[in-house]
């Protein structure tokens, strides 16, 4: 009964683990949700202190509110407000035990903190708190020991005993470590053993210490003095005694068999925990000097956990598990003999977590969950609950609560039974204490994950779209790309149980923005992120590796190719470090450049270009050799191996010896040994081994029935060398298979057959001739026997005639002619799927908003289905507008929900339509029939923008809109709303007005307008569900016939004219008296120079300076308002002597102290050709008009 009673538990614990998955989200991220205590932070269970200072025994926990901490002390309630010496940290539950005003022996309790609110208790483990120890080593005088040499002997140590136990190790007077070898070693209670002595073993500061590791002290035992005797100095001791006469042999302690010193006897037994470390010792005294060796009886040593201590003497396993059980032996072995001890090893287990601790739970009111304390430890542990820190038996009861063993099943909890409950798994070794909660809640879903995140990922890489989540009920995760055309939750895409969309292996085509919908019963909330897929960064030309000569220069390049939109950072190291700091390193894009090369620089270059998403490098090897007469060392690939020799023949082994050949200047770095098979594969190589460029030896795993030839390849830095001569054939005997074939699997192609196919064993997987395979099926049913049949040379089997879709156990043995492999694993499939013969029912449809409705239906019985369940496919098509009536032309839209769905989203609907549709079950065979069609309306939405805005009718302030009322109504039209501004010439916009129109006017007329004014109008229409998008027109008002009459151009009328021409005349006669006053002054050297270069019948003005052949100021020189220079906005130089360049730079002039200029011109004379003057291309200036009067005075 109780068994039937365990087994209902355990299917009813199957069905709710669908809905009582745990809810791991940050609920502090989350405002106002309650929460009840969780202990976040506590001391250890075994809490040792510094006696020194202060005691801190931590507790802190969170919730919602914040909990309120409370302590116990050795089981009873703890009042820490009637002990001065503590005090509790606020707004924590963490203890101070001020010890400057108490003893620290009277704090030395087991401790155990609870923390609480109003939705539950959490308590912590019990807290066991005692003070570190390091007492001092007891006074005694250790007389001298004496021993003749050869002997065994112990040197005890025996610390006082501390808390934590203190560490141990011996040294001399002078804090020098004494030296440990095979003969003398420490052992793990810190007694010092020598397996025989020599006489240098003599000296008299043997001192062993103990370091407490809490306090940080050593302590110091009194030094030990030891002497050797050899049998000389015996001798010559006792001789005096004895009349000269030797009463011992001059030999030394007789050489004898190993002995152990500990552990003593045959055998003995240790007991270990799981997960600690095993720890096990042989010492053994003899001479010569044993070496000791271990194995284990029942089995191998686990090689990776294994390590051997203390030359040998010390096995030491970490991380101990089961397996590690049995009878290990050590053996003592000297060239006169050997002993062994047997250490019988049992492990034994505290509890510990078999899938982790309960986790918290989070349920909507009426819905099941369950929480399970799944633990294990040697002996079983008990698992006891608690509710709140009360044990359950005492607890409130609670029909919507039932504990079986290590699970508490809770069915339609309900608000209000928010708890902490405790689960405690102990035996002989140990407990563990978890707290999990139940909190009951009713949430919407909200979505975690930032919104509009980008994620950016390399082309063929994995991409992970996160779509963190919280709700209760917890809410259930779709997702969908752009169009949202179907759900992403078949291949390429993988939906994980966090929400988070995987595409394993992402190319461009996955860009774009996805779209995560999350949903429960009381809502659903979307986020939206998007994908960029950038391509991978690559080297086109790596560098190569060169042999230059010292002095020269060497270039590396380096070509990459790497996505546009990402930044690429290009980066040369030199082994694996910077670039050393030489301006002879010169870093160009895509090479790096060494000139004048030396010694220094050789060594292995990496180029390294890194974007914000991925890397590629690529090295090459600079070698620096000397200048010529000295001839570059050439550097050539190695020689072929030769003298290939097979020894050690066994069944599968074999031992291959082989010469190196030269190796040409570059050390050989490896030996690749290929291998021919002439029975199944002649002609063929394959690689089979690869040993360091140290060895020629290799001792070969082989495999039966195969001809085996050998050969041997070299690798140096520049290539592999040729191969060598193939070996003799090795022919390795046949026998059974050791494996069978992989990849079995049953399907049906059609409904009535069963394909049985596996991926068939390789000739050297056949072990010998005669390979077929014992196929074996039988029904997935109690008492169904197995029919078996014998395949060979084909990799499937058809079995005809079976029931549709019934599963199927099947197993693929391998046999030859020597035997059957091992026994082959069980492997499931099922005979061929048929089309589903019924049709979802109960099918509805829940609007939810204008554009989005949620389908429901029931689950399709598994057996009517009669194939693999692939999901399910929603129909659904328009039927017409709710406005007009009128049918459209009907699109079926197919949207397809893979799995085992009992409801789907259908989004993009349009508003104010009458929908139609039916679903489908479909399976690996395809769809089943459709359910009955059902019909849903949606509501109203915004309508879209109107069709047409045109403006008429203009005049002075007034003008008329007329309009077309919108091609997509989306519902009732209520009415328009018109807004307006004006626009000035700066196009700024000014105040609106905003005009409410009713839904059956298509024109308005407005008035009181500023005429000669752009006006911008703005027209959308409503529904009741709100405004649509506007449409815009601009238009401008009649301007004013009296004002345009007055706005005349003023450059047309004839007083201004003349007004401009008197102006002008008046700058003339100015002019034309201001260069006659000037030329009154008469005549400088400097014109005289001028005169007598030019022509003496006719000197007209200079083109160059507008002079008359004077000297005049360069003042005169600037350009007058007005004048016109080259087309490009500059000067030529040949075109003014104002400039203190033609003056000669540099050369006598110089400038007085207000900056002046003095001197002579010392610089060139310009002058140009007469003719080149007269078709001079400058307009007619007053300048001008002015020369060329004065040149004829």
């Amino acid at each position: 009964m109780m068994e039937r009673r365990r087994m209902d538990a355990a299917l009813l614990v199957l069905f709710l683990g669908h809905f009582a998955t745990a809810l791991e989200v940050p609920l502090d991220l989350l405002e106002g949700l309650p929460q009840p205590p969780t202990i976040t932070h506590q001391s250890p269970k075994d809490y040792i202190i510094d006696p020194r200072e202060n005691i801190i025994i931590h507790c802190e926990a969170k919730g919602k509110p914040h909990p309120s901490f409370s302590w116990t002390r050795n089981g009873t309630h703890f009042d820490i407000d009637q002990d001065p010496n503590v005090t509790m940290r606020p707004h924590s539950g963490t203890l101070v035990v001020d010890i400057s005003r108490a003893k620290v022996e009277n704090y030395e309790c087991v401790y155990q903190c609870t923390a609480r609110n109003k939705h539950g208790t959490a308590v912590s483990n019990n807290i066991v708190v005692q003070q570190s120890r390091s007492p001092l080593w007891s006074k005694e005088k250790i007389k001298p020991i004496v021993v003749r040499e050869g002997v065994s002997l112990v040197l005890p140590c025996r610390p006082p005993a501390g808390l934590p136990p203190p560490i141990i190790f011996w040294m001399d007077n002078y804090f020098q470590r004494l030296p440990q070898s095979s003969r003398v070693s420490q052992s793990l209670n810190g007694d010092l053993y020598f397996s025989n002595v020599l006489q240098e073993d003599s000296r008299n500061d043997y001192i062993c210490y103990a370091r407490f590791p809490y306090t940080q002290t050593i302590q110091q035992k009194q030094p030990i003095t030891v002497k050797v005797l050899s049998m000389d100095a015996i001798n010559d001791t006792v001789a005096a005694f004895y009349n000269d006469t030797d009463l011992f042999s001059e030999d030394p302690a007789d050489e004898r068999k190993p002995n152990f010193l500990i552990p003593s006897g045959p055998s003995s037994s240790k007991i270990v925990l799981r997960g600690q470390v095993l720890e096990m010792e042989c010492i053994a005294e003899g001479l010569p000097t044993p070496e000791i060796s271990w194995t284990k009886v029942s089995g191998d040593l686990p090689a990776k956990r294994t390590s051997f201590l203390h030359y040998d003497r010390t096995l030491r396993i970490v991380n101990v598990s089961e397996s590690d059980a049995g009878d290990y032996r050590c053996t003592a072995r000297n060239m006169l003999g050997s002993v062994h001890h047997t250490i019988h090893v049992t492990v034994k287990a505290a509890p510990y977590w078999i899938r982790g601790p309960p986790s918290n739970l989070v349920l909507a009111p009426g819905e099941n969950g369950s929480l399970t304390c799944r633990a294990s430890g040697t002996p079983k542990p008990s698992i006891t609950w608690a509710m709140n820190g009360i044990p359950i038996e005492n607890s409130p009861k609670d029909l919507s609560r039932k504990v079986e063993d290590d699970t508490i099943i809770f069915t339609d909890v309900q608000t209000g039974s928010s708890a902490v409950y405790q689960c405690n798994v102990s035996n002989d070794y140990g407990y563990l204490l978890s707290n999990a909660f139940v909190n009951v809640l009713s949430e919407p879903p909200r979505v975690l994950t930032q919104a509009n995140k980008v994620y950016q990922i390399i082309r063929s890489h994995q991409a992970l779209l996160d779509c963190a989540s919280f709700g209760s009920p917890i809410p259930k995760i779709t997702w969908f790309k752009d169009s949202r055309s179907s759900t992403l939750d078949g291949e390429p895409y993988i939906l994980h149980d966090n929400g988070t969309l995987e595409i394993p292996i992402a190319q461009a085509h996955n860009s774009g923005k996805y779209t995560c919908v999350a949903g429960n019963t009381l809502g659903i909330y979307e986020n939206h992120v998007y994908l960029e897929v950038k391509e991978p960064t690559r080297i086109l030309k790596q560098p190569d590796h060169k042999v230059v000569l010292r002095g020269r220069s060497v270039v590396f390049e380096c070509t990459v190719k790497h996505d546009p939109s990402l930044i690429p950072t290009m980066t040369w190291l030199k082994d694996d470090g910077e670039l050393p700091d030489d301006e002879r390193l010169i870093v160009d894009s895509d090479s790096l450049t060494i000139t004048d090369v030396t010694e220094n620089d050789a060594g292995e270059y990496t180029c390294i270009m890194n974007t914000t998403l991925d890397h590629d490098s690529a090295r090459a090897v600079l070698t620096v050799v000397e200048a010529m007469p000295t001839p570059a060392v050439v550097y050539e690939r190695p020689d072929p191996p030769t003298d290939l020799e097979l020894t050690d023949h066994k069944k599968r082994s074999v031992q291959l010896t082989w010469t190196p050949g030269d190796e040409h200047n570059s050390p050989i770095q490896k030996f690749l040994i290929q291998y021919e098979d002439s029975l199944h594969h002649r002609g063929h190589w394959h690689n089979l081994t690869e040993v360091p460029g140290t060895k020629t030896t290799a001792h070969l795993k082989l495999s039966p029935y195969v001809h085996y030839t050998f050969r041997v390849l070299a690798l140096n830095a520049v290539n592999f060398s040729r191969p060598s001569f193939p070996s003799r054939v090795f022919k390795t005997e046949p026998a059974a298979p050791d494996e069978n074939p992989t990849g079995v699997q049953g399907f049906g192609t059609e409904h009535d057959n069963l394909v049985i196919s596996w991926k068939p064993l390789s000739g050297l997987q056949s072990n010998g001739p005669g390979l077929h395979y014992k196929v074996m099926w039988r029904q997935k049913t109690a008492n169904s026997e197995w029919n078996t049949v014998t395949v060979a040379n084909n990799s499937k089997f058809v079995v005809s005639g079976t029931p549709t879709f019934v599963p199927y156990e099947l197993k693929v043995q391998a046999v030859n002619d020597y035997g059957e492999g091992p026994e082959p694993p069980i492997a499931h499939g099922h005979s061929g799927e048929d089309l589903p013969v019924a049709a979802p029912e109960n099918v509805q449809a829940m609007v939810l908003n204008s554009t989005l409705a949620e389908v429901h239906w029931d689950p399709v019985p598994s057996k009517l289905i009669r194939g693999h369940l692939k999901g399910f496919k929603v129909y659904y098509w328009r039927e017409h507008s709710l406005h007009n009536h009128n049918p459209h032309h009907v699109e079926n839209k197919i949207l397809t929900f893979s799995g085992n769905h009992s409801h789907g989203m259908l989004p993009g609907l349009h508003p104010f339509s009458l929908y139609s549709f039916n679903v489908r079950v479909f399976n690996g065979k395809g769809e089943g029939p459709h359910s009955p069609t059902q019909q849903f309306e949606t509501p109203e939405g915004v309508p879209g923008a109107p069709t047409s805005l045109q403006v008429t009718n203009f005049n002075l302030d007034s003008l008329t809109l007329e309009w077309s009322p919108p091609h997509v109504r989306n519902g009732r039209i209520t009415g328009y709303t018109l807004k307006y501004q004006p626009v000035n010439n700066s196009y700024e916009l000014g105040p609106v007005e905003e005009l409410a129109l009713a839904a059956n006017e298509t024109s308005v007329t407005l008035s009181n307008l500023k005429y000669s004014t752009r006006y911008k109008f703005y027209l959308n229409a409503k529904t009741v569900r709100g405004a649509g998008p506007a449409i815009s027109q601009e238009a401008v008002t009649i301007m004013d016939e009296a004002v345009a009459s007055r706005q005349v151009d003023i450059a047309t009328q004839g007083w201004f004219i003349g007004l401009m021409c008197a102006i002008a005349l008046l700058i003339l006669i100015l002019l034309i008296i201001c260069f006659i006053q000037r030329n009154k002054g008469g005549k400088y050297p400097v014109k005289e120079k001028e005169d007598a270069h030019t022509d003496p019948e006719f000197q007209p003005m200079k083109d160059d300076d507008c002079t008359f052949g004077e000297y005049s100021d360069n003042e005169d020189h600037k350009p007058l308002k007005g004048s016109r220079t080259p087309s490009n906005g500059t000067v030529k130089r040949g075109d003014s002597d104002d400039s203190l360049v033609d003056y000669g730079e540099g050369g006598d002039g110089q400038f007085n102290e207000d900056g002046s200029f003095i001197g002579q011109y010392s610089g060139k004379s310009v002058s140009r050709d007469t003719a080149e003057g007269h078709e001079s291309s400058e307009a007619p200036s007053p300048i001008n008009a002015m020369n060329s009067l004065n040149s004829f005075v």
